[in-house]
C-alpha cells in the first residue's frame, strides 16, 4: 500500500519540530542558571541530541516497538508502512528518536551544577536504555500496560512521569548544590525564549502523535495552545495572589505546566477539557513545586513538579475530560 503523502510531509514537519524542542529546553534551563553554568547546562541537553539518537537508532528503537534486533541500526524498515498508520516505519522511528532525545534531556533540569558531564552522559544512556526503552514497550509497543488499556496519546507516561521520576531519584542521590543559596535565573531572555520554542514545538509534539494529518491531530493541535495558555494564566495568578507579582519565569513555568498536563490527553479531550486541564495540572504543579522547595531533595530547576507531578495531574484528569470514556461526559467511574 502506498503511503499518504500529506501525512508524510506532516510527520517529517513534525519530527523536526520536536528535535527543535530539545534546543529549546536547553534555552529554558540554562537561563534559569548562575550565568557560570549556562554553557554546561545548555550543553547537558544538546549531547542528548547525539548520544540518544545513536543509541534509539542502534538498540532502542527495536527493542522498545517489540521487536527484538529486527530493527537494529533502523533496518528492515524502509518504505513499509508502518501499522495503522499511511507514513513509511522509517519515519516512525526517526518521530520517536526525537522524543526519546528530549526525555534524557528533561533530567538534566534536576542535576545541573553539581554533576560532571561523563557521568550524565553515562545516566541518560543508562536510563535510555534500562527505564525508558522498556516503559515505551509496556504503553506504546504492546506491553502489559496497553493491553490494560491505558491511554497515552503523547507521552504523559513514556516522557513526563518516566523522566520526571527519574530526576527526583538522581537529585536525591546526588545531594544538595555546594552553592544552592547563590543559584538565581541568570538570563531571563533565555528562559522565554526557550519557553517559547518549547510552546511551538509542542505542536509536533502533541499534533504529530496523531501520526497523520487528520482531525485528531487537529484536536491535539488545538488543546495544545489551549492548555498552554490556561497554564500561564494560571501560574501568574498564583504568583499575583501570593507574592504579590507575576515574573516572566513563572509566566513560561506555567506554559511548560500546562502543555505536559495536557500531553496524556491532547487527541481525546475537546477545548473547553483542555482549558481546565491546563489549569488544574499547572496549579498542581506550582503547589508541588512550593513545597518541594520544603524538602531536602535539591531539584536545581523543578523537574519532578513540572514533569512528574504535571504528567500524573494530565493523566488523571484526562479520565475525566476524555470525550470517548470521561466521567464528566457520562462514562461513570470505571476509567
Amino acid at each position: 500500500m502506498a503511503h499518504d503523502s500529506g501525512d508524510v510531509a506532516f510527520m517529517a514537519v513534525s519530527c523536526a519540530l520536536v528535535l527543535f524542542m530539545t534546543p529549546g529546553l536547553a534555552f529554558f534551563y540554562g537561563g534559569l542558571v548562575r550565568d557560570s553554568n549556562i554553557i554546561n547546562t545548555m550543553m547537558m541537553s544538546i549531547v542528548s541530541m547525539g548520544l540518544v539518537s545513536v543509541l534509539w537508532m542502534l538498540l532502542g528503537f527495536s527493542l522498545a516497538f517489540g521487536a527484538g534486533f529486527k530493527y537494529f541500526g533502523f533496518r528492515n524498515l524502509g518504505d513499509e508502512l508502518w501499522d495503522g498508520t499511511q507514513i513509511p516505519g522509517l519515519l516512525f522511528a526517526v518521530f520517536q528518536m526525537t522524543f526519546a532525545v528530549i526525555a534524557c534531556a528533561i533530567i538534566s533540569g534536576a542535576v545541573v551544577e553539581r554533576i560532571r558531564f561523563s557521568a550524565y552522559a553515562w545516566l541518560i544512556s543508562l536510563w535510555l536504555m534500562a527505564v525508558y526503552v522498556p516503559l515505551c514497550y509496556w504503553v506504546w509497543g504492546g506491553g502489559w500496560i496497553a493491553q490494560m488499556g491505558a491511554k497515552d496519546f503523547a507521552g504523559g507516561t513514556v516522557v513526563h512521569i518516566s523522566s520526571g521520576t527519574a530526576a527526583l531519584a538522581a537529585a536525591y542521590l546526588l545531594g544538595h548544590r555546594m552553592h544552592k543559596d547563590e543559584s538565581h535565573a541568570g538570563n531571563i531572555p533565555f528562559v522565554i525564549l526557550g519557553g517559547s520554542i518549547l510552546w511551538l514545538g509542542w505542536t509536533g509534539f502533541n499534533g504529530g502523535s496523531a501520526l497523520a494529518a487528520d482531525q485528531t491531530a487537529t484536536l491535539a493541535i488545538a488543546t495544545t495552545y489551549v492548555a498552554a495558555a490556561s497554564g500561564l494564566v494560571a501560574w501568574i495568578s498564583v504568583e499575583r495572589i501570593i507574592d504579590g507579582n507575576p515574573t516572566s519565569v513563572g509566566a513560561m513555568t506555567g506554559v511548560v505546566a500546562g502543555l505536559v498536563a495536557i500531553t496524556p490527553s491532547a487527541g481525546y479531550v475537546e477545548p473547553l477539557g483542555a482549558l481546565a486541564i491546563g489549569a488544574i495540572g499547572t496549579l498542581a504543579c506550582a503547589a508541588a513545586a512550593r513545597g518541594f522547595a520544603r524538602l531536602r531533595v535539591d531539584d536545581s530547576l523543578d523537574c519532578f513538579p513540572l514533569h512528574g507531578v504535571g504528567g500524573f495531574a494530565g493523566s488523571v484528569l484526562g479520565a475525566l475530560f476524555d470525550l470517548e470514556g470521561g466521567l464528566f461526559y457520562g462514562h461513570g467511574w470505571r476509567l
